[in-house]
């Protein structure tokens, strides 16, 4: 039932600046929680750190996941905005990565997807998340980009910034 109710909420336009405010508040709770909840339960969430493209620094970020066998997929909607997200830019700088899911860290190495498989994830996604359609609307000037996240690798955590 609440899967639901948020799935119908997410689609609705007046959800983003909402939502927006509320980021800080699930890094807040996924600091205090050590990554065992993230986003309140809207959907499935994970807390992604990068390495900052310019800075050299970690830089973490709530995002909603879905599974592909073993990888996280995660797509860089920036709520519909006119560019890609930070992170989605540190990733394609340095692909190493650290997820923190369900209180566990893991590394990650992130790869953008493409066609047939950036199509598949596509349909995956909106049936989980509807709301990404409004964002899709939005950024109607940008492709969003999808990125899979696969388990091993180093991590930012694990090189010296």
């Amino acid at each position: 039932m609440w899967r639901r109710m948020w799935r119908a909420i997410g689609s609705w336009p007046g959800f983003t600046p909402v939502a927006r405010r509320m980021v800080t508040a699930d890094r807040w709770i996924a600091r205090v929680t050590r990554g065992r909840v993230v986003a309140l339960g809207m959907a499935p969430s994970l807390m992604l750190t990068t390495t900052g493209r310019r800075s050299g620094l970690p830089r973490s970020q709530p995002l909603q996941y879905l599974r592909d066998g073993d990888d996280l997929i995660v797509i860089a909607s920036n709520w519909g905005g006119e560019k890609d997200p930070a992170w989605a830019w540190n990733l394609r700088a340095d692909p190493a990565a650290r997820v923190t899911l369900g209180g566990r860290e893991l590394p990650v190495t992130a790869r953008e997807t493409e066609s047939e498989e950036r199509d598949r994830l596509w349909k995956l996604i909106v049936d989980q998340w509807p709301g990404y359609e409004t964002y899709r609307t939005r950024a109607s000037h940008r492709k969003l980009r999808i990125f899979r996240l696969t388990p091993g690798g180093a991590g930012p955590a694990a090189r010296p910034h």
